[in-house]
């Protein structure tokens, strides 16, 4: 079994409930001693740009995305934010949170390359 772990998010910014829920099985994969990587592509992205992941808030029972989002950051997981997603979508590097990073998907393969499981939000 992997002790690795990968959480993919494609949808933030249009369904912040996908984002949340999402790093909140992150954070519990972070909370079982796994190497935890978030993926985020297509709308997704939007979860680690600085002033809009701090917009969404679904509500009880759920904490604010930034909250999640920066527990698994302090946790030691990694974000890496598709590269093309972001271009389409105009946005900079610069504009990400710390802790993000740009990637192509090769670095997503490159994680799941020993049978790592990915879940899609």
């Amino acid at each position: 079994m992997s002790n690795k772990f990968c959480v993919s998010i494609t949808e933030s910014k249009k369904d912040g409930d996908m984002a949340t829920v999402g790093f909140v099985v992150a954070n519990a994969a972070l909370g079982s001693e796994k190497e935890t990587m978030v993926f985020l592509s297509a709308d997704g992205v939007w979860a680690a740009v600085q002033g809009e992941y701090d917009k969404i808030d679904e509500g009880q029972p759920f904490a604010p995305l930034k909250e999640l989002v920066d527990k698994f950051v302090a946790g030691g997981g990694t974000i890496l934010a598709c590269a093309p997603c972001l271009k389409k979508r105009g946005i900079e590097a610069e504009k990400l949170i710390s802790g993000a990073t740009p990637a192509g998907g090769a670095a997503l393969v490159e994680f799941l390359g020993d049978g790592t499981p990915c879940i899609t939000y």
